[in-house]
């Protein structure tokens, strides 16, 4: 059984969370705490195996005590923010600290029956994770300089796919690509309005201009769109413009976006013109859609699993011989780099 610590200040939460995962198969409560003081004796009573976290809570918020316990008893944490502005900016420091997901409370985005499914995929891939050694990572220091957005269209474009685990591994991808990469295009398993938060980090950390994707943009060297959270995104060919395009539709693989959606499309658009990189994640979202994207003849990459939080969607990639490169996050921007550098020369 998955030991899962409950830590939220309102009853409610606690109690619908308790009953939701009471319902999980291989899950089991052992703790609710109100507040991270209760919390730290329960864990050293209890030794959770996945800790799930509210961000705003008295006496101690839920940021503050995510960093002590990641310096002192490291243990998968799942933040269980507010589906608001500040709720999704708390929800980016969090998993910059070292939560491995976050969700939405229920009531903003899901409703306590939509709960229990979302709450069963997220446990299942936090009780999976490897919570890899904090190193200070790859990331700019203040405001990056944009070059300028050049205008020409570009035959190239590059996709990439993650989830848990993801955000942190994108970042530390784009803090060291170039300005002028090509046109990129990001499907990242987020709920709504945290795609938004997410896109402006990103762009704080990257040379390339960053956005998250309302649909009808155009790729251009320089820019990347990350897809919203319940859209999925595609890339569409019109003449010799690459165009990004947003799709309801029901969820792939559990999830909208999905990269398997992006994938295929790029598949479509762009074949061999195309790069296509899948990082961390659990299940198998991605996997087909890169396999797609090498029969068309694009360069494919999946992470390694030394360097991957949760070594499921790469690995589910490999193992269907889509991806061309296996290599560790540090390693593979330069080699899109190199790649695209190549192939212009």
């Amino acid at each position: 059984m998955t030991r899962v610590l409950i830590v939220d200040d309102s009853a409610v939460v606690r109690r619908v969370l308790a009953d939701a995962i009471a319902r999980i198969p291989g899950m089991q409560v052992v703790g609710a705490a109100a507040d991270p003081y209760q919390a730290r004796e329960m864990i050293v009573e209890q030794t959770p195996d996945v800790i799930t976290l509210d961000v705003e809570m008295p006496r101690m918020d839920g940021l503050t005590f995510l960093g002590f316990l990641m310096q002192h008893r490291p243990t998968p944490v799942v933040v269980i923010s507010s589906l608001t502005p500040r709720g999704s900016e708390e929800a980016m420091r969090a998993l910059e600290l070292g939560a491995v997901d976050v969700i939405c409370k229920p009531g903003s985005a899901y409703s306590v029956a939509d709960l229990g499914p979302v709450l069963g995929r997220t446990l299942h891939a936090a009780s999976r994770a490897k919570l890899l050694p904090r190193k200070p990572a790859t990331k700019r220091a203040g405001p990056v300089a944009k070059p300028p957005v050049l205008t020409r269209t570009t035959a190239k474009l590059l996709a990439i796919g993650a989830s848990t685990g993801g955000t942190e591994a994108i970042i530390e991808v784009f803090a060291r690509l170039p300005g002028d990469t090509p046109g990129t295009v990001i499907a990242q398993h987020m709920p709504p309005l945290f795609t938004a938060s997410f896109a402006r980090r990103l762009d704080q950390q990257s040379a390339m201009r960053v956005a998250e994707a309302q649909g009808g943009e155009e790729l251009l060297p320089g820019l990347a769109f990350l897809a919203p959270g319940g859209k999925h995104l595609v890339v569409e060919r019109s003449g010799a413009k690459y165009l990004l395009r947003l799709r309801d539709g029901p969820p792939v693989h559990f999830q909208k976006p999905a990269v398997d959606v992006l994938f295929h499309s790029v598949a479509h658009a762009a074949g061999s013109n195309a790069i296509g990189v899948l990082l961390t994640g659990m299940g198998q979202d991605g996997a087909d859609g890169l396999k797609a994207m090498r029969s068309a003849g694009a360069c494919t990459i999946a992470q390694d699993e030394a360097t991957s939080v949760v070594w499921g969607m790469p690995k589910a990639a490999i193992d269907l011989g889509a991806a061309q490169q296996v290599l560790p996050i540090d390693r593979i921007a330069d080699h899109i780099a190199n790649r695209f550098r190549r192939e212009t020369e």
